[in-house]
């Protein structure tokens, strides 16, 4: 909480007789729930009187001087380092020798929100929820709906992570130019679209991950409620096979979610990540894990879901711990 005087610097007041001097009131203006508490002291010419709701500290009487006035700041909460217990909590996730992980999360409730490393990392094809809200921006802006070519490939390139519904929405944007344009106004700053067709190269942050989360599943959005409620309701729906990742971290009550695994040609390493929302007793989370120099695809899920896991254990108090990835049988996404 951002601590803050309050009350207005008291001018110089006129000399009184004796007989009127000046005496003091303090006004306690609250106490917070969290134990933040606001003194207020001012001169008055009148009978003292103390608010019933809390008994002032003898500091703040004494700051109470007649004649003039004085303010106390507020004993703050004491601050969480949500990244440093992230980072705590990172310590019983296993990578690789050669691998590389990066997550961030926030919670619903709270506003509160954690990260973990900071680099860049290949979007593969977690990019074609930014492309469907690109889409969907552009078609805010023109006032119209999506055709019904669009909504079809909409639906293939998010529930079934369909790489040539992806390709051609991608052309319809504007491919990275596109993209990158309407990042501004979602408030990416460090995500660049892929040079001409290769989408799944796009370059992100876990951080640009959770923005773009909260674009689709907050409020305060430049996505329409009605575009939002759709992109939502693709990203419940992917394919049974496609129901790992950042899912791992909720308790299954709800989740939302894409995940991009991508092997690189020269390295035979894989790319995995995973984004979206989960629920643990109620409440919501924003998930982002980004991962590449994974041996496996199936380690590399195995590391995402344990790091989910880690992040959102930061704020539910639970242990990280690590399961084996489930098979899939997708090559490349």
């Amino acid at each position: 909480m951002e601590s803050s005087r309050v009350g207005r610097r008291a001018r110089t007041p006129r000399r009184r007789p004796l007989l009127h001097g000046a005496l003091a009131t303090v006004v306690v203006l609250g106490t917070a729930a969290g134990g933040t508490a606001y003194v207020k002291a001012r001169a008055h010419s009148g009978v003292r009187a103390v608010s019933s709701a809390a008994t002032p500290s003898p500091s703040a009487s004494i700051a109470a001087r007649a004649g003039g006035e004085a303010s106390v700041d507020p004993v703050a909460e004491p601050t969480v380092d949500h990244d440093a217990l992230l980072a705590g909590a990172m310590k019983a996730v296993t990578v690789e020798d050669g691998a590389a992980v990066s997550v961030a999360v926030l919670d619903l409730t709270s506003d509160a929100s954690a990260a973990y490393e900071t680099g860049g990392f290949d979007t593969a094809s977690i990019v074609k929820v930014d492309i469907l809200a690109a889409l969907l921006l552009q078609a805010q802006d023109a006032g119209r709906e999506l055709t019904a070519a669009e909504k079809s490939y909409a639906t293939s390139m998010i529930e079934n992570s369909d790489n040539t519904a992806a390709s051609a929405l991608w052309r319809t944007i504007g491919k990275a130019g596109g993209l990158d344009t309407a990042n501004e106004r979602l408030g990416l700053t460090d995500t660049a679209g892929g040079d001409g067709m290769y989408w799944g190269l796009t370059q992100t942050t876990a951080a640009d991950q959770l923005t773009l989360l909260r674009q689709v599943f907050g409020e305060d959005s430049e996505l329409s409620a009605d575009s939002r409620v759709y992109l939502t309701g693709l990203m419940e729906q992917v394919a049974v096979d496609q129901r790992w990742g950042v899912s791992a971290a909720g308790d299954g009550s709800a989740w939302a979610l894409k995940n991009g695994w991508l092997p690189r040609t020269a390295t035979g390493l894989w790319d995995i990540n995973s984004i979206g929302r989960v629920t643990v007793a109620g409440h919501g989370y924003l998930v982002a894990v980004l991962s590449d120099g994974n041996s496996t695809k199936a380690k590399g899920v195995s590391l995402v879901e344990a790091a989910a896991r880690a992040a959102v254990s930061v704020f539910t108090g639970e242990a990280a711990s690590g399961s084996p990835a489930p098979a899939t049988s997708a090559v490349s996404s």
